[in-house]
């Protein structure tokens, strides 16, 4: 019993993080009440939040802070797995139904419709935007200084960790929008051929820290490893975690977007180009 409390406890509460967690989870259950979500959705969605807290807020963050490796894994979690299943939920209309009417009413649609509103979420989720932060807040981590800073000092960490899984939610919600475009953001091609090009400089990166015959991380040396066995390793492990699984991951979502546009295309809701008009010839013709 002791032994599971030590891994239910959280290594550093956050109140934040709780409320965030415990009120999308109380929204969705009231949504869920409310309408036919179907098993398969709801298990997608709930493992996705079972996958973020423990994460998060359970002891496993400790052997994230204290080893590479598991701080990848970490990292894959809350930036490819976590968001995806979550996504693949559609949960929006779910959570959006758990809030009251009013509420609804009287704060989130003049919220939705405020001007902050809008300029965020056309940033954010402007196809170019999320596709290069989806990549960049790989690679940048993984620049040993700023990930030496991370594990100093608990702000930056917990950015860090925020900027992941934003960031995948960002882009699995564009990769994997059933709606045809427009409304949707991105196009449905496009939504295939996106995890193929973000995949590769992660590999790449994956790569380079798997076959590096060098300590490329010494902060968890200061920090204490959590684990006795060799450095390089633990950093052969964290680069095929970063390499492997997370392409296997991208290439899963890059299946179900080609399965999105199959469905949009049988049912005929794909985009259609108007088609060329011929050039018209001028009625004046000479004798």
């Amino acid at each position: 019993m002791a032994t599971l409390l030590k891994w239910i406890v959280p290594w550093e509460f956050s109140w934040v993080f709780l409320a965030t967690f415990l009120l999308a989870c109380a929204l969705y259950l009231r949504g869920s009440r409310r309408l036919r979500v179907s098993l398969g959705r709801q298990l997608a969605f709930w493992a996705g939040m079972a996958i973020i807290y423990l994460s998060l807020h359970t002891y496993l963050d400790y052997y994230a802070e204290h080893e590479f490796f598991v701080h990848r894994l970490q990292q894959l979690l809350l930036h490819h797995l976590a968001p995806l299943l979550i996504v693949v939920a559609y949960p929006a209309g779910t959570l959006r139904a758990g809030l009251p009417l009013a509420w609804r009413a009287r704060l989130l649609r003049p919220l939705q419709r405020s001007w902050p509103w809008r300029l965020v979420m056309g940033v954010l989720l402007n196809p170019t935007v999320a596709s290069l932060l989806f990549v960049i807040f790989v690679l940048i981590w993984l620049i040993p200084p700023l990930q030496t800073l991370a594990m100093l000092d608990w702000r930056v960490y917990r950015f860090m960790n925020w900027t992941m899984l934003i960031s995948g939610f960002a882009y699995w919600s564009l990769v994997l929008d059933h709606r045809p475009h427009p409304p949707g953001r991105m196009i449905a091609g496009m939504r295939v051929l996106s995890p193929v090009i973000t995949m590769s400089p992660q590999i790449l990166a994956g790569a380079i820290v798997t076959f590096s015959k060098t300590d490329l991380y010494p902060i968890f040396e200061i920090c204490g490893r959590a684990f006795t066995f060799n450095v390089l390793t633990g950093q052969l492990i964290g680069g095929l975690i970063t390499w492997v699984p997370a392409a296997l991951i991208e290439t899963i979502g890059g299946l179900l977007a080609l399965r999105l546009w199959l469905n949009l295309s049988r049912r005929g809701r794909l985009e259609r180009r108007p088609p060329l008009q011929p050039i018209a010839r001028s009625s004046a013709t000479s004798p």
